[in-house]
């Protein structure tokens, strides 16, 4: 607090008149030269200063003036102005001194300009300023220290008349910077006050007590004392008052410990503080509001306890309607970052969803409050993996989309995100996206974004996920190509992508082969080249990763490379070249790969959906002679076999599918004894499907059964002969978790309270 300038009447009982007159009456000053009322004796250079400033009044009267003066008046003007000569040195200098009423002539006639002497007199204004607030600071200083021991022992008085007077006296010294300092370096005034509010009932005593520590608050030694006298709990208490000031310093009092004082925060929590301000929510001070929730998200930030305390006092659901009431900027943004707390929190997150949170969150997209923006994305990107069934948030979507045309890298990276989220598994959101222009938005997002992979990789999901299972999959894997895309897809299989960007890649590819318009392209592009490449390499590291488990003996666990199994990657790459391959130029590409070694020992694999999906594989390559042939040479007979009896029907449809191609130039006695081995297994289970082969033809039973058309989908096998449980024509993959995301490598967020934390799974 800086002291102003005060008069004597002003100052009253705070410093001594004595001092402060006698300053005023420039008894402090040393011999300057220049008193009030006297002509100095400090002589000029000349000796003759008088005749000087004549002179020079006279030189500028006649270069300001064009009109003409007599030599009667301008001798009046310059015996006039000597006259008043030290009255406008003390006008300037020392104001205060001079008689109300009482004009000075000014000697300048150039308007907006400084005379000589005001320029001359503010070094002496500053100095004298300084004086009178060393003075007043001094007094104020010994005031309070003699006033302490005295005030501390009414403060502990039984009269609560004479404590309540006690309280608010010293209130009234904490208000003045110097007597603010002798409160709290006194460890036995600031412990009397906390007693004061634990122990009395008198609402003056409280508020002068509560108000005083409000004012030490400001200083870290203030917050210290308050801390080491157990103020904490005894704010807490204050908490539950009904009064609007004793509730404003509690609580901003306790604001100021818990950013600036160490042990605050368990502190708070142990006096049941979070509870009490969970409470407070339901009150309408837009500004009161602000500084609870910044509270809240003081505490809830990295302590799982205090979050599933602020979710059993139903928080979320008082934090979401504050979202949804308000539009004060600041209380909106502190109150979001108590939401991105929660949200990464699973006890929360569904607490938060279920309150309405998604759809309050997207009301503030559009908000002009950059950082409020973002605190919403992030909130809604943790809180989207929960929300995948939540409905009516059309408006969300279409939002989203639009984002991602930002130019900010993390408002496109949580857009991104959320998108991929909410449309996983969730056909409604998907049909919404692809009919707000979601494709070409996720196209354009992709090949802006670059090495970014924060943002390639759940664009990617977001893309993979809209063009499968659901009525526009079929119009979205067409947008795709029609946008430019699938170039700017396949060439993300490339390095430097990481496993996870080329595991939804993969995926992406394998939806967009659905399509028959996009095989070409495809090829084109050297997809086949790349997924050939890529399995090649995921099939050596699960066999090393075997390798090194027979030789040591241990546990086999899969081998892993940023995250991801490698048994993902080659069920992957095999199941899109298994639907490339329904085209005859791709599969002469892929027999040229030689991968069909690879497809052949996936058969003994012991992950059932790899070995459907070699299986499947080999008989859209058996389809001409020459891969039929290619693939009995690798030895593939005796496995296909043993698939036969597979208890995934799937795995044994396609498995009869390339055993019976294989056979077509076999002789007759070898197509009986297959027909018999695949009746018994295909009917197993259901001998009404089919009628029994024993009188039918060889070639008419099994092309019946296995004709060209019978088997068109991936992982579907056989129309007539298979169950759903496999069927799928895409896939989507788990949504994006906020907290066990395998995003890596992240742009960093900003900035709050000097703490940092990845995107996915960040309390800022």
């Amino acid at each position: 607090m800086s002291y102003a300038t005060r008069s004597v009447a002003q100052q009253g009982n705070d410093i001594n008149p004595v001092k402060v007159e006698m300053w005023q009456q420039n008894s402090y000053l040393p011999d300057s030269g220049i008193q009030t009322g006297l002509v100095t004796q400090t002589p000029s250079l000349s000796g003759k200063e008088e005749d000087m400033e004549r002179d020079q009044i006279l030189f500028d009267l006649d270069q300001g003036f064009n009109q003409g003066f007599t030599s009667e008046q301008v001798d009046e003007m310059s015996q006039q102005l000597n006259h008043t000569r030290s009255q406008r040195i003390r006008a300037a200098m020392f104001p205060e001194t001079l008689e109300e009423g009482i004009e000075i002539p000014s000697t300048q006639f150039h308007q907006g300009q400084p005379t000589a002497v005001q320029r001359l007199s503010e070094s002496s204004q500053m100095l004298k300023h300084a004086v009178v607030n060393l003075i007043n600071y001094q007094d104020d200083a010994e005031l309070a220290t003699r006033a302490i021991p005295e005030l501390v022992k009414l403060l502990s008085d039984e009269d609560q008349v004479v404590v309540s007077q006690a309280a608010m006296m010293v209130h009234q010294l904490s208000k003045k910077e110097a007597s603010r300092h002798a409160i709290m370096n006194s460890p036995q005034m600031v412990a009397a006050l906390v007693r004061a509010i634990s122990n009395s009932n008198d609402l003056e005593t409280t508020k002068g007590a509560v108000g005083t520590l409000h004012n030490l608050s400001h200083h870290r030694q203030g917050l210290l004392a308050i801390f080491k006298s157990g103020g904490i709990p005894a704010l807490v208490k204050l908490l539950n008052s009904t009064v609007e000031s004793v509730l404003y310093y509690g609580i901003t009092t306790l604001h100021n410990l818990l950013l600036h004082q160490e042990g605050s925060k368990m502190a708070v929590r142990l006096a049941g503080g979070l509870q009490k301000m969970v409470l407070l929510l339901q009150r309408n001070n837009v500004k009161f509001l602000t500084i609870i929730t910044d509270c809240l998200q003081i505490l809830a930030y990295g302590n799982q306890e205090s979050k599933l305390i602020i979710l059993a006092s139903q928080g979320p659901t008082e934090l979401v309607r504050i979202m949804r009431t308000y539009d004060y900027e600041k209380l909106l943004w502190t109150t979001s970052r108590v939401l991105k707390v929660l949200s990464v929190c699973s006890s929360n997150k569904p607490a938060l969803v279920e309150a309405g949170g998604m759809q309050a969150l997207a009301m503030h997209l559009n908000h002009p409050s950059q950082r409020l923006v973002q605190n919403v994305l992030w909130t809604l990107r943790n809180l989207s993996d929960a929300s995948i069934k939540v409905e009516g948030l059309e408006g969300l979507l279409q939002s989203l989309v639009q984002l991602l045309g930002s130019t900010d890298v993390n408002v496109v990276t949580c857009a991104a995100g959320v998108l991929s989220n909410l449309t996983c598994n969730n056909q409604r959101n998907k049909v919404t996206v692809c009919q707000c222009g979601g494709i070409d938005a996720l196209v354009r997002t992709i090949a802006s974004a670059g090495d970014r992979e924060e943002i390639t990789e759940p664009a990617v999901c977001a893309l993979r996920h809209l063009t499968s299972r659901h009525v526009e999959s079929e119009m979205a894997q067409n947008a795709v190509r029609v946008n430019y895309g699938i170039q700017v897809i396949v060439k993300l299989l490339h390095p430097p992508s990481r496993w996870p960007l080329v595991k939804a890649v993969i995926g992406l590819i394998r939806n967009l082969a659905q399509c028959q318009a996009n095989h070409a392209p495809l090829r084109e592009h050297g997809a086949i080249h790349h997924l050939t490449r890529l399995l090649m390499r995921a099939f050596q590291d699960t066999q090393r990763q075997r390798s090194s488990v027979a030789s040591n003996g241990s546990q086999q666990t899969g081998a892993y490379a940023d995250g991801v199994r490698m048994e993902e990657i080659v069920e992957g790459a095999v199941g899109a070249l298994h639907i490339l391959a329904r085209e005859s130029h791709n599969r002469a590409i892929i027999r040229s790969q030689q991968v069909i070694p690879i497809f052949v020992q996936l058969l003994f694999n012991e992950i059932e959906n790899i070995q459907r999906v070699a299986a499947g594989a080999l008989c859209e390559l058996a389809v001409e002679k020459e891969g039929a042939e290619l693939i009995e040479q690798e030895g593939a007979t005796a496995p296909l076999t043993e698939l036969l009896h597979s208890r995934n029907e799937g795995v044994a449809t396609y498995a009869a599918a390339v055993l019976f191609r294989m056979s077509e130039d076999k002789p007759p006695d070898y197509k009986k004894r297959l027909s018999m081995e695949l009746t018994n297994s295909l009917f197993r289970d259901d001998q009404n499907v089919w009628p029994p082969s024993g009188d039918l033809g060889m070639d008419q039973d099994l092309q019946d059964m296995l004709g060209e058309d019978s088997y068109n989908m991936y992982g579907q096998g056989l129309v007539n002969v298979t169950s759903q449980n496999y069927h799928h024509s895409g896939y989507d993959t788990l949504p994006l978790n906020g907290t066990q995301d395998h995003l890596n490598e992240l742009p960093m967020p900003p900035l709050e309270n000097d703490i940092v934390a990845a995107w996915y799974d960040t309390d800022l």
